[in-house]
């Protein structure tokens, strides 16, 4: 699939997701740095279909694009200081997994992706290849933009001119 009509399915994927939920509320809350959960989300699509062409695996596309793009949909501000946030790691999975299935009607695949994406965070793996492909993205993809935003804040401002 060319990148360009992956960054579109997932990106018109997304979309129907806003018009039907509240998965526009991910696009106020910061996970990473200074990065969205919404785009977060479509970062960890992007990559567990690039993982997927790249492993050559066979997987149930539309599984994963969905799976990932609701892995993280807690729908709260994890950094607030409140003692529901403390285990925020281990716990929002469950979270984001009642809040989507409160949303729509997910499929069992759909389902494990949410549920196991912090492996080994949470002690129970994924069983399917869509879920070790958005356990794997979402990790890469924390960690860059971890990264990224802290490195920005060591680079010198420029003056002015």
């Amino acid at each position: 699939m060319q990148e360009f009509d992956l960054e579109t399915q997932i990106l018109a994927a997304a979309a129907q997701l806003e018009r039907q939920g509240r998965y526009a509320d991910t696009r106020r809350f910061v996970q990473h740095g200074g990065v969205t959960v919404y785009r977060h989300c479509v970062r960890v699509a992007v990559l567990s279909c690039r993982l997927a062409d790249a492993f050559g695996w066979q997987v149930d596309r539309a599984a994963l694009i969905r799976g990932a793009l609701l892995h993280d949909y807690f729908l709260y501000d994890w950094h607030e200081k409140d003692d529901s946030h403390r285990l925020h790691g281990f716990t929002h999975p469950r979270t984001a997994l009642r809040n989507a299935c409160a949303d729509w009607t997910l499929t069992d695949r759909e389902q494990n992706i949410i549920l196991r994406h912090m492996f080994p965070l949470t002690p129970v793996p994924p069983r399917c290849r869509e879920g070790w492909l958005v356990c794997l993205a979402d990790k890469l993809c924390a960690v860059q933009e971890m990264v990224t935003t802290r490195t920005a804040r060591l680079r010198p401002r420029r003056a002015a001119a």
